[in-house]
């Protein structure tokens, strides 16, 4: 703790120590438009969880403009922050320092420091930005703000040694957090391999390792047991097409990571019809195949299982299983097929995307149903286990996180006193980027 604290502008900072220098945002940063309109510079940058990333200037995903020339350039050292839509999102993270030169939306305001170390500047707003200090300052329709708006916030700074000290350490602390993040990670994607491994395994080998074995005559699944049969898709389950144009059935359901869940049918968020007259109603042991934009996005888990009767949008193939198969038995089969790529090169037009047509003579393994209710059994069995492991991982993940926000709070606001804390030299920094942050797709 610091010796002596003195009273702040703010309600939600009481008191920062008695020799930081109180100023105006824009007596240490001024704001930088340069324009890329004639420069036309390639190195496309976005703000993404709180990082300047680098992107795919030819990527066809998102949205891209035709042309650049509206875009901006930033350099090293630059602060950029997304002070856009502030009364619908409170979740994203709005501020990231740039470590390179290139071009970002001019959407975004971007800002110079002047007699400041950049990286203290950016932990400073970074912590405002995790106290909400932006939110409830803009106005007009999207409520935006810029640098007009933002020049008179308080700013409370140490001196220059003293904020080079407040950045190493940060550095430092964030770099261990960040490398423990990543490891916690890894682990949930090797558990996650394992339980695909497992169940793999299971439903294309059996649960008994000493069962005599024939050829499938299928070289990715090579050899199966015995006493399976080999049967087409169409001859364990036919398509199902049930319209909710006179139902008007309103419990909308979504494909979301290989689960079909409840989605609030009032939500502003996503793309939704005006009306929903073109769905189609699924029910309890219906399986969701999403068997369009095959040639792009080889991430989605395309399959799930319907546990309850709803709507879901009428772009999937929904397939009812008849008495030779258990539903939860054909969509951990299915799912496995997915996992293993099976559909992926079988679509046609100009978005890659097949149906129940396509599928129909799909080599489908059946067992005896006590067996596929054995398989069911221990598949469900491996899934609670290894889910309940990655949950455990999760929530250890979200502790440091919040701690990793409360440290870069207490420090930048001078809670904590880390003048005369030795730190080792040379260390590696770590740093956590967009896709280790969300590995996965969300089909809808």
């Amino acid at each position: 703790m610091y010796k002596e604290y003195k009273s702040t502008k703010y309600d939600w900072l009481a008191e920062v120590p008695k020799h930081w220098d109180e100023r105006y945002l824009f007596q240490v940063n001024d704001e930088q438009f340069i324009s890329n309109k004639d420069v036309h510079h390639n190195n496309l940058l976005s703000l993404s969880y709180g990082n300047i990333i680098k992107k795919d200037i030819n990527s066809t995903k998102g949205l891209l403009p035709e042309s650049f020339d509206t875009y901006q350039i930033v350099n090293n050292g630059n602060i950029i922050l997304r002070l856009t839509d502030l009364q619908n999102d409170h979740k994203s993270l709005r501020v990231g320092l740039a470590c390179q030169t290139g071009i970002i939306t001019s959407a975004y305001t971007c800002l110079k420091p002047k007699n400041i170390s950049s990286k203290f500047m950016y932990y400073l707003l970074h912590a405002y930005d995790l106290r909400k200090v932006f939110y409830g300052m803009g106005g007009g329709l999207r409520q935006s703000i810029g640098f007009k708006e933002l020049k008179y916030i308080y700013l409370y700074i140490p001196q220059l040694n003293e904020q080079d000290q407040i950045v190493k350490f940060l550095d430092y602390k964030i770099s261990q957090i960040n490398k423990f993040i990543k490891d916690k990670k890894r682990e949930i994607v090797l558990l996650k391999e394992l339980k695909q491994a497992e169940i793999n395994r299971i439903v294309t080998k059996g649960l008994d390792p000493n069962a005599k074995m024939k050829d499938s005559g299928i070289e990715w699944l090579g050899r199966i047991p015995k006493n399976w049969e080999l049967k087409y898709l169409s001859q364990v389950c036919k398509e199902q097409t049930l319209s909710n144009k006179s139902v008007k059935n309103q419990n909308l359901l979504s494909l979301s990571y290989g689960k079909i869940v409840n989605k609030d049918i009032n939500t502003t968020e996503g793309l939704l019809p005006a009306s929903f007259d073109t769905y189609q109603i699924v029910n309890y042991g219906n399986i969701i195949l999403r068997l369009t934009d095959l040639q792009n996005d080889h991430k989605s888990l395309r399959t799930g299982l319907v546990t309850q009767t709803g709507i879901i949008t009428s772009a999937y193939t929904c397939i009812k299983p008849n008495n030779l198969i258990i539903p939860e038995y054909l969509h951990y089969l299915l799912h496995s097929f997915d996992i293993c790529k099976v559909f992926y090169g079988m679509g046609g037009g100009l978005r890659q995307s097949i149906g129940f047509k396509e599928i129909r003579k799909l080599k489908i393994l059946v067992p005896l149903l006590d067996e596929q209710k054995n398989i069911v059994k221990k598949c469900n069995e491996i899934t609670t286990n290894i889910e309940n492991l990655i949950t455990g991982i999760e929530k250890e993940i979200q502790l440091v996180q919040e701690f990793k926000t409360s440290l870069i709070s207490e420090v930048v606001t001078g809670k904590s006193d880390i003048r005369d804390v030795k730190i080792e030299d040379n260390f590696e920094l770590e740093t956590i980027e967009e896709s280790e942050v969300e590995e996965e797709v969300s089909e809808e």
